[in-house]
């Protein structure tokens, strides 16, 4: 019985694999971008992975969650695609079976999106018969160029003429026919898949349309510059500077792809208990008048200390005024709003009615249209709530409504109603840090939206806390960078920092996770001076 080598056998399953794929991203980029296969499944994987799990890998990973994420899978699917190729050395059924089985996988995956439309099951069935019929290509050639032999005979068998065993290596050195059209098979599937792949990359990535943003960027124009006062940071003593670059701007969201939608194709539903539906596009969106609002976000996953907070001017609407023009009924308890990519949050209908609170429909951040990861070209922004319940990007309906409809991140046991709480971090000196002994300086920032912060202190090893220089207010929304001078002995020091909000709300020292609403406890670094 003819049989494959080990190594050409996984090879035409990896093969096989990567034109599933890449004919699967190609027609879901024709389709429906988020049908994509790998991208369905990967998903899924986000949402059925338990919260302790997906909080490992924020911490672990950080923003690069998803690209560490989609490497796992890639990983996971080539050594799976090789297997069948190891299953499959005399018949192919085996490998057919088991990519036939992967692509209904992919069916089962883009079925429970939300998101996707019934047309979205069109790209992991073409993904399953693209890699089945490129499977039985590479087999068969294979088949024909190399087989691998009956045991050995040698020249003490009457019915043998070679003086030597038989090399299976032997064939695969003499560049028979057979052996050059497995390689010219080879060579044009992995041409395939490359080009497939890229392409549908490509067609998903146009998607945002540049008269899109130049659309948005006209709107832009016509809003006020804003200037933060003097004294809004202690940037040169460490601190970050006052307004974050788009660039910079922390990015934690459930997307493994970037959601790409054209502003012609955008439209906002304002239903459920209102008193008149509303249904706008980006022109309607504009009749409510245009403001920009300086407002610091922070993120629920953020521990003690963490990197996720940022701060930016946004431009857009209020949705109080939108709110107000459907009318909204007695009941309503939460607006819940939902992505374009399925995503779903409930905000409190107190906190969105709230003028000075001033949450935004924004399609503007620091002068420019909204970044595509950042939610273009229409998210919501709201001060002084964590974003899990009130930042959701791409957005496309909002719906009011009880509490009684659980939204994504609530049916995984997070709070209701996510307000952020009063914390501080120290930037300078960092953890672990050398640094001159004597008089040095330690620097920071805290927040506490949408009262605002009314002081820090500061204190070394224990001792008596000292209150530090706080920098300008530009409101009660944003950050503020507290800066202080401490005297340092020569050795190894723990400095801890503690912020109280305009209400005399000091920050906990009682330390808790992220899970459900938010992190507390002191902030501390250690340093050694020198």
């Amino acid at each position: 019985m003819h049989r494959l080598r080990l190594p050409v056998a996984a090879w035409c399953g990896v093969l096989a694999a990567a034109v599933a794929l890449g004919a699967g991203h190609l027609l879901a980029a024709l389709l429906e971008p988020r049908s994509s296969p790998f991208l369905a499944v990967g998903n899924s994987a986000i949402d059925l992975t338990p919260e302790p799990v997906k909080q490992f890998a924020i911490r672990t990973f950080g923003q690069s969650d998803k690209v560490a994420l989609l490497g796992g899978m890639a990983i996971v699917i080539a050594l799976l695609a090789a297997a069948a190729g190891l299953l499959s050395r005399r018949d192919a059924r085996p490998g057919v079976v088991l990519i036939g089985t992967f692509g209904l996988l992919g069916v089962a995956a883009v079925l429970s999106r939300p998101d996707v439309g019934a047309l979205g099951v069109l790209a992991p069935l073409v993904a399953a018969l693209a890699g089945i019929a490129a499977f039985r290509l590479l087999h068969r050639t294979a088949l024909a160029a190399n087989p691998a032999a009956p045991p050995p005979r040698t020249r003490h068998d009457p019915h043998d003429t070679l003086e030597e065993p038989f090399d299976p290596e032997l064939l695969a050195e003499t560049g028979s026919p057979d052996r050059r059209r497995f390689l010219a098979s080879s060579v044009a599937v992995a041409a395939t898949a490359g080009l497939t792949g890229a392409a549908g990359s490509l067609l998903t990535g146009g998607r945002d349309a540049e008269a899109s943003r130049r659309t948005v960027a006209q709107a832009l124009g016509s809003s006020p510059a804003r200037t933060v006062p003097a004294g809004a940071d202690f940037a040169s003593a460490g601190t970050p500077s006052f307004l974050t670059a788009n660039r910079d701007f922390y990015r934690i969201d459930t997307a493994l792809s970037i959601p790409r939608v054209e502003l012609a194709d955008w439209r906002l539903r304002v239903h459920g208990m209102v008193d008149r539906e509303l249904d706008l596009g980006f022109a309607g969106l504009r009749r409510f008048p245009q403001v920009t609002r300086t407002i610091t976000m922070t993120c629920v996953s953020n521990d003690v200390g963490g990197p996720y907070i940022s701060t930016a001017e946004f431009t857009g609407v209020l949705i109080r005024d939108v709110l107000l023009a459907a009318g909204v009924r007695p009941g309503s308890e939460q607006v819940f709003s939902t992505s374009v990519d399925g995503f779903t949050a409930g905000t409190p209908v107190e906190a969105l009615l709230d003028a000075e609170r001033g949450a935004l429909l924004a399609y503007g951040m620091n002068g420019e249209p909204l970044p595509a990861e950042h939610g273009f070209p229409v998210r919501m922004v709201t001060p002084g709530l964590y974003g899990y319940v009130s930042a959701t990007k791409w957005l496309t309906d909002l719906e009011l409504t009880t509490f009684d409809k659980p939204a994504y991140w609530i049916e995984r046991g997070w709070g209701r109603f996510g307000p952020i709480k009063v914390q501080s971090r120290i930037d300078r000196p960092g953890g672990f840090g050398r640094i001159p002994a004597g008089r040095t300086t330690v620097a920071g920032i805290a927040w506490a939206q949408p009262i605002g912060i009314d002081r820090v202190e500061v204190r070394v090893d224990r001792g008596p806390w000292q209150e530090a220089q706080l920098s300008t207010e530009v409101n009660r929304q944003t950050w503020r960078m507290w800066r202080t001078d401490v005297d340092l002995a020569p050795g190894g020091h723990t400095i801890e920092c503690r912020a109280t909000d305009h209400d005399g709300t000091t920050q906990t020292p009682e330390r808790a996770p992220v899970l459900p609403d938010g992190a507390t406890g002191w902030h501390s670094v250690f340093c050694t001076a020198r």
